[in-house]
């Protein structure tokens, strides 16, 4: 049997949620990760929004670098830090869901 009050009740807790889930993706923008490669020659930032906000190259890294090398560390640099952003954010949308299974697509930026 249909009761309104269950509905206003799950309608109110939806809203709930997107609103907490609001406030996550500000915050994500906010918090960043810090990976290196090569012992530290090549340094990246990401964002929790998936963004590279720094990327830092040691000076003595440039200084006659086979850039094969150079583009090696790069990438590796940018693909860890962006492995331990996703995880940031789906572990900090995890704790506002509680456990509750998200529809598909409704968080993109996880």
């Amino acid at each position: 049997m249909f009761n309104p009050k269950m509905l206003a009740d799950v309608m109110k807790q939806a809203q709930s949620l997107q609103e907490r889930l609001g406030k996550v993706r500000e915050e994500l923008g906010r918090r960043t990760v810090e990976t290196s490669a090569g012992g530290g020659m090549v340094t990246v930032v990401v964002n929790g929004h998936q963004e590279i906000e720094a990327i830092r190259i040691e000076p003595d890294v440039l200084a006659g670098a086979d850039p094969v090398v150079l583009q090696e560390l790069i990438r590796s640099a940018v693909n860890e830090g962006l492995r331990q952003s996703r995880a940031m954010a789906a572990a900090a949308i995890k704790e506002v869901a509680g456990g509750l299974p998200l529809p598909q697509g409704l968080v993109p930026w996880a």
